[in-house]
């Protein structure tokens, strides 16, 4: 059985981790059809566990591998 899944939209500043309530890098899309979020660090922490229990994962991770953002360097 093949199941299709919408795209999901990409995480915001808005989205928040369910474990600490800290910026969200990391959408888990359940079977049941829910979903939960996570920081970096709590991914990481359940991130096994997590791998279990997902149907899709969304990880922007990488968002925080980067240097200043380009609006905190363009000068006006």
């Amino acid at each position: 059985m093949t199941t299709a899944v919408a795209p999901s939209t990409p995480l915001s500043a808005l989205d928040r981790c369910d474990r600490c309530g800290a910026q969200a890098y990391l959408r888990v899309e359940l079977q049941s059809g829910g979903e939960l979020l996570f920081c970096a660090h709590h991914a990481r922490e359940h991130g096994e566990k997590l791998k279990e229990i997902a149907v899709n994962v969304v990880d922007e991770t990488h968002k925080l591998a980067g240097g200043p953002s380009e609006a905190a360097t363009t000068e006006s």
